[in-house]
Parts: structure tokens; sequence; C-alpha cells
């Protein structure tokens, strides 16, 4: 199923797909390794689910929620 990263829950893995359109931050989120067919893991959500932590090639990055439903990714089973 695809979804967007901030949907993802805790200990949840998947590959992002695409990042939708948007140019102030693409170029940013490609530097940290959120490209397409990268694997990444939902390491920690906050209760109000406006930051979540993400281990992605080693790394783990906190994202905050504007940032990361525009990644869409396929979670992996």
């Amino acid at each position: 199923m695809v979804i967007p990263l901030c949907n993802m829950i805790p200990g949840g893995t998947a590959r992002i797909l695409c990042l939708l359109d948007w140019e102030a931050e693409t170029g940013r989120l490609y530097d940290l390794g959120f490209v397409p067919g990268a694997q990444v893991s939902c390491v920690l959500k906050k209760r109000n689910g406006q930051t979540a932590a993400f281990l992605i090639r080693g790394a783990v990055i906190a994202l905050r929620k504007e940032n990361s439903q525009f990644i869409l990714a396929e979670e992996l089973s």
C-alpha cells in the first residue's frame, strides 16, 4: 500500500517511491537520503504526530509532518 511517510507507525518499514513536487524542500530531502528506492524505517513518533524520526541509510533523521507528508512510500511486509 502506498502511504505518505507521516502515516508510518514506529517499527514500520517502507521503500520510498517518490517525493511530491515541493520545490522548497525537495533538494534538502534528497541530500538527506530520501530518494526513490531507499528503504526507510520509522523509529519514533511524537504523541501529537507532528514529528517523527526515520532510519534511512544508517542515519536517524527527524522530520516534521509538513515535510514527511510529501514523501510517498510503499509499505514492506
